[in-house]
């Protein structure tokens, strides 16, 4: 088995009072990178090789510990966690570096956050990628709140629900603070209606596996986003699209193509 990259250096901005670990890497346009529930920076981005494809690719890569997740500080109240409340830590950090606009890259809860950045930001959203996150944005939250409960359970073997076994297995191996998480899952299911999913104007790539169970199609919701388009990561489940090449490959050349 290879080893994984270099651990990154980690600093911090107050976002509201609440502690955010970010990295800044490399030269070039920027693009901010939102992680996806019960990862991390590091697990979402630089583990599967997304910061050294980027950086090729001649971007300045930023990556946030969205709040409750990695280095960042840990809450426990549910409402902490709203979606339009870490879209705002997603624009404080670009504030904490001066950035007027940036191309935001986002992986399920993260695309969430970025969809949400989006529409309340548009003039700060140069271009979006959606990944892991298809009409389950406005139809089905995605995620179930179940999760809550196995992340909460004495133990694994406790746990039955094969979407709640996989995420609390994913969060015992990143060694994540489960009460946090908990209450992430629980704060964080927020809907967008159609309506407001057309109100987002940049190019927006949607980007979902197809053999994803979570996400829901990418197609539906590319539609109803005015330069929305639409890309299948074949054969792939939620979590191991992730580092897909093909979703790579494609947001490469999604970026190369923005005006």
């Amino acid at each position: 088995m290879p080893a994984l990259p270099t651990p990154l250096p980690l600093q911090t901005f107050a976002s509201a009072g609440v502690a955010i670990a970010y990295f800044d890497v490399g030269e070039g346009e920027p693009i901010l990178c939102i992680h996806g529930f019960a990862s991390s920076a590091h697990v979402n981005w630089v583990y599967p090789g997304w910061v050294e494809t980027l950086t090729k690719a001649g971007r300045r890569v930023i990556a946030l510990d969205n709040r409750g997740h990695g280095a960042s500080e840990k809450l426990y109240d549910p409402a902490a966690y709203h979606t339009t409340v870490m879209a705002e830590d997603a624009r404080g950090l670009m504030d904490h570096l001066g950035l007027e606009t940036a191309d935001v890259l986002g992986y399920s809860m993260g695309a969430r956050i970025t969809a949400f950045l989006a529409l309340r930001h548009p003039a700060r959203v140069r271009s979006a990628v959606l990944g892991g996150l298809g009409i389950k944005l406005v139809d089905g939250v995605g995620l179930p709140e179940t999760i809550a409960d196995a992340l909460e359970a004495p133990s694994l073997d406790e746990v039955t629900d094969p979407q709640g076994r996989m995420f609390r297995a994913f969060a015992n191996q990143t060694r994540s603070d489960r009460a946090a998480l908990a209450a992430c899952i629980r704060g964080s299911r927020n809907l967008m209606t159609a309506e407001e999913v057309g109100e987002i104007r940049c190019p927006t790539l949607v980007a979902v596996g197809t053999k994803d169970q979570i996400a829901g199609e990418p197609e539906p919701l590319a539609a109803l986003i005015p330069k929305g388009e639409a890309l299948d990561i074949p054969d792939r489940d939620h979590m191991p699209a992730v580092g897909d090449k093909v979703f790579k490959a494609g947001v490469v050349q999604f970026l190369s193509r923005r005006p």
